[in-house]
């Protein structure tokens, strides 16, 4: 549902209900616009009254902090009742603590050089006796085209 913009000049002042509307926006995490809207005034309009009155920025400071506390409070207590993930989370964000990404590998192999000898030699072999079968059967014909040879009749 879309609610009618007012169109007259308002006159802007910090009044105490104001105040709190910027305080309660801030503390849930609304920023810029959606913070103005929220308190119930036009962007330009809380702009304008962050310029000539620093209580409203100090309202809208204040409202970031207690909220910022309140859900830490919930984080840490989570934390304490034995929520690992929670633990985590703050020490990634809070203690700039990082889980090790590294992996260590060890093998222990011995290698012998008669073995990997007769590895090439045998691969040596295999690869003449596969050359050498290739050239004896004629071009062209593989099992799919037919026999390689065929029959002639006797009539």
């Amino acid at each position: 549902m879309f609610k009618s913009l007012p169109l007259t000049i308002r006159k802007i002042e910090a009044t105490e209900a104001r105040l709190n509307r910027i305080y309660d926006a801030a503390k849930l995490g609304l920023k810029g616009d959606s913070l103005a809207l929220a308190a119930g005034m036009l962007p330009t309009e809380y702009r304008q009254l962050c310029e000539l009155d620093q209580l409203a920025q100090l309202a809208e400071q204040k409202g970031r902090a207690d909220g910022e506390t309140e859900m830490s409070k919930v984080l840490h207590d989570a934390a304490r009742a034995g929520d690992a993930k929670a633990a985590l989370e703050i020490l990634k964000h809070q203690h700039d603590w990082v889980a090790k990404q590294q992996v260590q590998v060890e093998v222990n192999q011995q290698i012998s050089v008669l073995d990997a000898l007769r590895q090439a030699e045998q691969r040596v072999i295999d690869i003449k006796a596969v050359d050498a079968i290739t050239d004896i059967q004629p071009r062209g014909r593989n099992r799919a085209n037919g026999a390689l040879m065929v029959a002639q009749s006797q009539g």
